[in-house]
């Protein structure tokens, strides 16, 4: 029976995902003969690359995927599997099938549904219970390609972008990574065509998506604000200014939507067409997060206020 170590694998990634994917692999004894991450950007270095260089690891950080040259010293490290985990470069399939076993990808989906780039934002918005994640083989479509292996993940009433991620879509993911290069190394991976009819794509989460209509039901609002939290933000405006809105709850308190019903030491409550949403973390323009009662004592927010 082949054991780890006996793949040559590249691990194609970004980010903390990306490093505790590697990180898992190498635990375990795998034979990571190169890592692709993307190019240097104005931040700190990426935890993958630094990753990489602590280990010693060849690095490659090419700003395409689409190039032969690219492909070319692919195929020197003579894969036998490539392994990505959070990529947001464009990998075509004539790279992704320079290793001789092909390529698996994290997606946090149930795919077919929430294809896209926002896949955790986009189910807690819409209220949805269950989500999780996929482990595909890519091809030159957007999340397209056949399944290896799925997750799933229950939404909790509360539960955040943050909470969901970390608490869950990160670990689980990690670890089915790992068996899904089993069951490659084992020739027992599926690959289970998914219904091009079928499922959901959206776009990216943006702040445009996450501007509050007070005068929806409670719930929809608390769903936008969760599934906006921690990025991009639920926002609404402040005279001229915009507030965006991370820890709230649901309140039974009542009045005319948009308006400041309630004011606490914690923090205010805002009235919606059915309810209202207690707020207790927010970030005002040009300042950083702050629990909503600091902002009522430095803004002068009372009972009354209403919100744009």
């Amino acid at each position: 029976m082949s054991e780890p170590g006996d793949m040559r694998i590249i691990v194609n990634g970004q980010q903390a995902f990306g490093r505790a994917v590697l990180e898992a692999l190498l635990e375990r004894g795998e034979n990571v003969v190169a890592v692709y991450t993307a190019p240097d950007g104005d931040g700190p270095p990426d935890p993958l690359k630094v990753a990489a260089v602590e280990r010693g690891l060849p690095l490659l950080q090419p700003r395409s995927f689409r190039r032969e040259s690219v492909r070319e010293g692919m195929r020197e490290f003579a894969p036998d599997l490539c392994v990505m985990a959070y990529v947001t470069l464009f990998v075509p399939e004539a790279t992704l099938n320079v290793p001789n076993r092909g390529t698996i990808q994290y997606h946090p989906s149930l795919l077919p549904m929430h294809k896209g780039p926002s896949a955790i934002n986009w189910p807690i918005i819409f209220g949805e219970t269950v989500t999780g994640l996929s482990i595909f083989w890519p091809d030159d479509g957007l999340d397209t390609g056949p399944i290896l292996l799925q997750k799933e993940v229950s939404i909790g009433p509360d539960d955040t972008v943050g909470s969901i991620y970390f608490d869950h879509l990160f670990p689980l993911g990690v670890t089915a990574m790992l068996e899904a290069v089993d069951q490659v190394r084992a020739g027992t991976a599926p690959k289970i065509a998914q219904d091009p009819n079928a499922g959901s794509y959206e776009s990216w989460c943006r702040a445009d998506d996450a501007e509050i209509d007070w005068s929806k039901p409670t719930q929809d609002v608390y769903n936008l604000i969760r599934g906006a939290n921690p990025q991009p933000g639920a926002w609404t405006m402040l005279g001229e200014d915009r507030l965006q809105l991370f820890d709230c709850r649901p309140s039974d308190a009542g009045g005319d939507p948009g308006t400041i019903v309630r004011v606490s030491a914690t923090g205010f409550t805002v009235a919606t067409a059915d309810g209202g949403i207690e707020v207790l973390r927010v970030r005002p323009a040009g300042a950083g997060k702050m629990p909503a009662g600091e902002l009522l004592s430095s803004s002068g927010l009372v009972v009354g206020q209403r919100f744009a």
